[in-house]
């Protein structure tokens, strides 16, 4: 089995087109940083890596080999993304604490290293912070369904 390596460009046959990913980043204690491209192609870009390095992709904790299995998605390394995208912070990811009726009473912030907390931040997020993704692992029902949520290709 071939294994997906960090700045690996992945190319995923849908039923709709084609979708691409990358993993970025690589914690001890979580599954890796993936980059979801927002739209499907119906055939290879000259160049993935511009799918991949908008702000607009999705971002997911993701056992990305584990799900594509999960899925039996045929996919190919079709490339990879540059040196410099490896060299990029690890991501902000917002986590919500709920109270007992599941309301968000606050937001906790984490960068991979150590969670913090905005005073300010309560239950209205910053307009910044909304923006930031979700820290929870996506696995292959949260996946198919993001993939589904792309669309047909243009």
């Amino acid at each position: 089995m071939t294994r997906i390596a960090p700045l690996d460009i992945i190319e995923m046959q849908t039923g709709n087109g084609l979708a691409y990913a990358s993993v970025t980043h690589v914690h001890p204690s979580y599954p890796p940083v993936v980059r979801l491209a927002p739209s499907l192609c119906k055939t290879r870009p000259a160049d993935p890596a511009g799918l991949l390095q908008g702000g607009d992709c999705e971002i997911l904790l993701m056992p990305l080999e584990t799900v594509l299995s999960q899925l039996d998605l045929d996919w190919q390394k079709v490339g990879a993304l540059p040196d410099e995208a490896g060299n990029s912070p690890f991501p902000t990811f917002r986590t919500p604490i709920r109270d007992r009726a599941g309301a968000v009473i606050y937001w906790w912030y984490w960068d991979g290293e150590g969670l913090r907390f905005d005073e300010g931040s309560e239950t209205d997020l910053a307009s910044a912070a909304a923006d930031l993704p979700l820290r929870e692992v996506t696995g292959a029902a949260g996946f198919a369904a993001l993939l589904h949520g792309l669309g047909d290709a243009p």
